[in-house]
């Protein structure tokens, strides 16, 4: 059993980055030859003791800055003579060194206090009021004044939930904090990681054991335990399991399934634990990263850069890559999502010739925001390249509608009448082929698409192959007119790049598949129906009403090459990705009995639209 439990804690760890050690360099460079580590509890403003460790050079020839992390995955190893295999964002910084801090936030591991998910932010806090924010300021305030050798500026970073905590870090900064580079943040978690515009991410279920145990104490061991599942299958298991009601009873006594099961609507519950909308007037540098195939968080970088750029007058810059959650922290030399390759030495490229020079300039050098690197650094995932921008999106842009048209057709022009499908929650249809039992949800998001496309649930419409190349970039509005004779409905949008017939395989193309017609998923987004006017007061269908369910799906950069042709995807259950919906309106979901889920036919207009900005 705990054995088991270690293997499932690695799988969870891997989703989220935060503690992955990489091996990378390890051979050649060892830490405890370069750092003296030195682990210490810092006192917060109400009383606290957050667990932190620092490692400081032994060069002592010359002053250093501080690259801090806070992260609710343990800062291991503890224990005096016990080090890491990797400092800080990468090897560069490592090797020319740096004063690098972790620390367990409050509540996780060897840290005292009481975890709370996603803490709400406090504007003007008094007296002992604590959140994310003030117990990053108050640590900053030790650091300073306890470390020795340091050059009094500090750096904050983080990948997933640990970019959430360098977002906070922007929040009432400390004077000394001069850059920060939140990573795939969490940005909301009502469209972030456990939610898609209000639909519940299934795929994640088993992962709410690591965040909804409450722990006794200060501990550096495991203390929560995964549901224990015989199936390998998580389609089969999850269709067998029925409503969300028929197993919460895996989760007794963890209070982050009941928050889930018990605020279905964008409340204020999960309102006050958006960091987004509190991202004004930042002072410190920020360069925000992210991946374009990043599954658990795109939401939040996107929002993140977007907000900063529109409510402040700092030094703001975003780079996102062909990269899966985390894909740049790592080095390894071919960069593929799925069956797809990209390139080669893209991250070790960024954290050479980026990352490190924008840590450097703000921490070592002049810090007058001159840098040498672009505003914008994006991928084009069609081409395969880089490019480079002064605004997002790029400034030389024109909006194009495509309709939903008869026959197929993904068109230029509007038509009548509409096309009409049968969604069946007990034959849903499946995000992968594969056959798994996951946390990691990356390589579905370039899967091939043609399984979905034979489907009759999946309604396909699609342009003639394309004479010329057509580069997508920014957001895409999917804005659809549809009816149901049920009363709820999930829409499901999926934007794909059909290749030619001679496209030839590469490595990293599975045995049973073929790149030749492969239906790569350039995007794809989910709405639940009853959040279509409003996230925070659902309502219910008219049978058989037109109706009009606007989608947004999340920036893409994205060449739809000569030879090629766009495709778009609609239906109504994506499975287990999210969560089924029972087609029959219900107060909670979560609540929901088996028999309340039924067979409906939905229908699907001629003059719905996906708005898309073309680069000129």
């Amino acid at each position: 059993m705990q054995s088991t439990k270690f293997i499932l804690l690695g799988c969870i760890m891997l989703l989220y980055v935060g503690v992955v050690f990489s091996q990378e360099a390890a051979d050649t460079y060892k830490i405890k030859d370069h750092y003296i580590k030195q682990e210490v509890d810092i006192v917060m403003r109400d009383g606290i003791k957050l667990h932190t460790t620092i490692y400081s050079p032994k060069d002592t020839s010359k002053k250093y800055p501080i690259l801090f992390q806070r992260t609710p995955y343990s800062c291991k190893p503890y224990g005096e003579g016990k080090f890491r295999k990797r400092l800080g964002p990468n090897k560069f910084l490592m090797k020319e060194g740096n004063i690098f801090v972790y620390q367990d936030v409050r509540g996780r591991w060897n840290s005292e206090g009481e975890y709370d998910n996603m803490r709400a932010y406090i504007p003007n806090k008094k007296g002992k009021q604590i959140d994310e924010s003030s117990d990053t300021y108050d640590s900053i305030e030790w650091l300073i004044n306890n470390v020795s050798n340091h050059n009094g500026r500090v750096g904050v970073w983080g990948i997933s939930y640990p970019g959430f905590y360098a977002n906070c870090a922007l929040l009432d900064a400390h004077p000394a904090l001069k850059a920060v580079s939140p990573q795939a943040p969490i940005g909301d978690f009502f469209f972030d990681d456990f939610h898609h515009n209000g639909a519940y991410i299934l795929s994640y279920w088993r992962g709410t054991a690591v965040f909804g145990y409450p722990k006794e104490g200060r501990t550096k061991e495991v203390w929560y335990e995964f549901p224990k599942l015989k199936s390998k299958d998580q389609y089969d298991f999850f269709l067998k399991a029925g409503s969300l009601s028929n197993i919460e009873g895996h989760f007794d006594g963890n209070f982050f399934w009941k928050q889930l099961s018990e605020h279905p609507n964008y409340d204020e519950f999960w309102k006050s634990r958006g960091i987004i909308q509190h991202l004004k007037n930042v002072k410190p540098a920020v360069m925000t990263v992210g991946g374009l195939f990043d599954a658990e968080d795109l939401y939040g970088p996107l929002e993140t850069y977007k907000s900063i750029e529109k409510n402040s007058d700092n030094y703001n810059i975003m780079v996102f890559g062909p990269w899966g959650h985390g894909d740049w922290y790592y080095t390894k030399k071919r960069q593929a999502i799925g069956n797809v390759y990209f390139g080669d030495d893209l991250s070790i490229a960024y954290q050479r010739d980026i990352e490190t020079k924008f840590f450097n300039h703000f921490l070592k050098g002049s810090g007058d925001n001159n840098t040498g690197l672009s505003e914008i650094r994006v991928f084009d995932t069609g081409k395969k390249e880089w490019n480079t921008y002064d605004t997002w999106p790029p400034k030389n842009i024109e909006k194009k509608s495509f309709f939903l048209s008869g026959s197929g057709l993904l068109g230029t022009a509007t038509q009548e009448g509409n096309v009409q499908f049968v969604s069946d929650p007990k034959k849903p249809v499946p995000y992968s082929e594969d056959i798994k039992m996951e946390y990691k949800l990356r390589k579905y998001m370039t899967d091939d698409q043609r399984f979905a496309a034979r489907r009759p649930d999946v309604m396909v419409f699609e342009t003639p192959v394309l004479t010329e190349d057509m580069t997508i970039t920014g957001d895409i509005l999917a804005q659809l007119k549809v009816a149901t004779t049920g009363t709820d409905a999930d829409w499901i949008v999926k934007l794909i790049d059909i290749y030619p017939d001679e496209t030839e395989d590469t490595k990293e193309t599975q045995e049973y598949l073929k790149m030749s017609n492969y239906h790569l998923m350039v995007r794809s987004e989910v709405m639940r129906g009853r959040f279509r006017n409003d996230f925070g007061k659902p309502e219910p269908f008219v049978p058989n009403q037109k109706t009009d369910v606007t989608i947004k799906l999340q920036d893409i950069h994205h060449t739809f090459k000569k030879g090629h042709k766009v495709q778009v995807q609609v239906q109504s259950t994506w499975f287990p990705l999210i969560d089924l919906n029972p087609q029959t309106f219900v107060p909670n979901i979560f609540k929901a009995k088996d028999t309340d889920f039924t067979k409906q036919t939905h229908t699907i207009y001629h003059d719905s639209s996906i708005e898309v900005t073309i680069l000129k």
